[in-house]
């Protein structure tokens, strides 16, 4: 049997794939090995992914997750994938951004871009990304990502720019006070997390004008500061996978007209695309 991984920071979605081709869904917890250890992805692998095995036996497993860019990581990955499932043969660790990619594109070229919790983009001949430009995770960057929209809204909310009637209806819904606010930015862990969490609110105000210009916005400056700057960007479609995108496809769309380029596909998650990469890649 063959597990395909799709692993955010927030969720993994692992496609069960057996011989003939069928496929069942099993999600768990993400995985961020920027902040786990080894024995802690494989503590979550053992308590969240094994009781949904149901002692099915596992021979190879096809993992793309978010901060696997190194080979250091990525065996801290692998390790932890032989640790909880130790009859694998083949273990094969890749970014999630060529997970989305091979989602997104197939076997095509093309631009693709992850809108999740975090943020990337690249370009993507088909089987590779052949180009890219590295994120440099929440603080730094991620720009049109979850973390970035609640970051933002926050931001907005505690120096007064949000309009009153939305400063209300936040605080109405969250409570939220400055020191809360600092303890789970700066001393807890998986801010981008944390900040994930408030684009509920801004789905649910979509339609509310300065909600649907602080979105746009976030994409606009995704799409000039990293796709923009591509060569291929008048050439090529622009394909977006993750939540974000999914949820806030309007103002994307919007974003992509601004800028000028050509909207691809629209993916809330790559995983089952996936499994057709990896059927017609055998």
């Amino acid at each position: 049997m063959t597990l395909i991984a799709d692993s955010g920071a927030t969720k993994t979605d692992w496609r069960l794939v057996s011989a003939d081709g069928q496929s069942r869904s099993l999600p768990t917890d993400g995985i961020s090995p920027y902040y786990q250890s080894t024995e802690q992805i494989t503590d979550t692998l053992r308590a969240q992914l094994l009781p949904q095995l149901d002692d099915v036996v596992v021979n190879r497993i096809y993992f793309y997750g978010t901060g696997c860019i190194s080979p250091a990581v990525n065996q801290r990955v692998a390790d932890a994938l032989r640790a909880a499932l130790p009859a694998l043969d083949t273990v094969d660790v890749n970014s999630d951004m060529l997970g989305a990619a091979r989602g997104a594109s197939g076997h095509e070229p093309g631009i693709v871009c992850i809108l999740g919790t975090g943020s990337n983009a690249c370009c993507y001949d088909g089987q590779d990304i052949t180009h890219g430009i590295q994120s440099l995770g929440f603080w730094l960057g991620d720009e049109g990502s979850g973390g970035y929209l609640g970051k933002t809204l926050v931001r907005e909310v505690f120096q007064e720019q949000l309009p009153a009637e939305l400063r209300d209806a936040f605080q109405a819904r969250y409570a939220l006070d400055r020191a809360t606010l600092l303890e789970n930015a700066y001393r807890k862990p998986y801010p981008n997390r944390y900040f994930a969490g408030f684009t509920p609110f801004l789905s649910e105000n979509i339609a509310h004008p300065h909600i649907v210009g602080l979105v746009t916005d976030a994409f606009r400056l995704f799409l000039t500061t990293y796709v923009r700057r591509f060569p291929e960007a008048d050439q090529w479609p622009v394909h977006f996978v993750g939540s974000i995108a999914h949820y806030f496809a309007g103002p994307l769309q919007e974003a992509v007209g601004q800028t000028g380029l050509t909207m691809g596909r629209i993916l809330k998650a790559p995983a089952e695309r996936l499994v057709e990469y990896h059927q017609k890649a055998v």
